[in-house]
């Protein structure tokens, strides 16, 4: 996926999705300025400020706005229209517990779930958990050549442009990030071969899910599940950790592995034309309509397809 185009006053082109699932069907450029929220941003409570809007912008787009913050940011908007374009929880686990609390929170079904799938890992790979651990520049450079492999194998990277940057820019980050020791990485192998990597910065003791994926050919496996219980045992033995943020989006692993959730949404704040009039009008009942079609297909029990259809 090719970079964001920046224009002046941090505004960037930004496509507004016509999306089904991991799908894009269309997409409409417009000038926007982000607005993400972090996870400390979230809990706070306040309202946040919106930068300033020059000339050239469209508008905004919001992640992570807590729904009961949604009215008091459209009249910040003065005369704007808003857009929700998703609801969900941003997950995140409270590191301040230790692991034996955290264990205990997690439902009995996933601690189970859990031990049964370690289990099968363990099999396949001579009776050992093989999970390896990556936090300096040197060992970060190590991890990177082998997440790569990986990353480019799986569907996010493939439909979704969402997998383990290689460019310039975020090597140059993470190795500072690592000379700061400021990012953890962690892989796991399945029967000497590399399996599932997640790549997390951590920024004021909040430890970020930043990049994760795991090689489709292990799907039976649940690899990415058996590597998060270890990432967060490794985490939970550090000391001034107070976060894992999952950040935005929702989801059955996040769900899973996460002790606390504030309900939040995604929002677009756009200039009161004619045009954007007509695009949020369009982008509103195509999402409708999508909204219905899931609908279906979950009462009908077509999941299964169109699982594979979008992919």
């Amino acid at each position: 996926m090719s970079a964001p185009i920046v224009l002046p006053g941090n505004a960037e082109l930004l496509p507004l999705r016509f999306q089904i699932g991991a799908r894009t069907i269309a997409a409409v450029q417009r000038r926007m300025v982000r607005v993400p929220l972090s996870l400390d941003q979230v809990l706070d409570g306040r309202v946040p400020a919106l930068p300033p809007l020059d000339r050239a912008a469209h508008g905004y787009a919001i992640t992570s706005l807590p729904q009961k913050q949604l009215e008091a940011v459209a009249r910040v908007g003065g005369g704007m229209i808003a857009h929700v374009r998703q609801c969900y929880p941003r997950h995140y686990a409270d590191l301040t517990i230790g692991f034996e609390a955290y264990r205990a929170a997690l439902s009995g079904n996933t601690r189970s779930g859990l031990k049964r799938k370690a289990k099968k890992v363990m099999e396949a790979s001579g009776g050992m958990l093989d999970v390896r651990r990556f936090r300096t520049p040197d060992e970060l450079s190590q991890f990177h050549a082998v997440a790569r492999g990986i990353s480019e194998r799986t569907y996010q990277e493939k439909l979704l442009g969402g997998g383990l940057p290689e460019d310039a820019a975020f090597l140059q980050s993470m190795y500072a990030l690592a000379a700061a020791g400021a990012v953890r990485a962690w892989l796991l192998y399945v029967g000497g071969e590399p399996a599932a990597y997640l790549y997390c910065p951590i920024e004021n003791g909040t430890v970020r899910y930043d990049h994760v994926g795991h090689d489709p050919v292990y799907n039976d496996l649940s690899p990415g599940g058996v590597l998060m219980l270890e990432v967060m045992g490794d985490l939970y033995a550090e000391p001034r950790l107070r976060w894992f943020d999952f950040t935005e989006g929702d989801g059955q692993h996040k769900r899973s592995f996460a002790t606390h959730g504030v309900e939040c949404l995604d929002l677009l704040l756009l200039r009161a034309t004619p045009t954007n009039r007509a695009t949020l009008a369009a982008l509103g009942a195509f999402d409708r309509c999508a909204a219905w079609g899931k609908r279906a297909v979950a009462r009908w029990g077509l999941a299964g397809l169109a699982k594979k259809l979008r992919r």
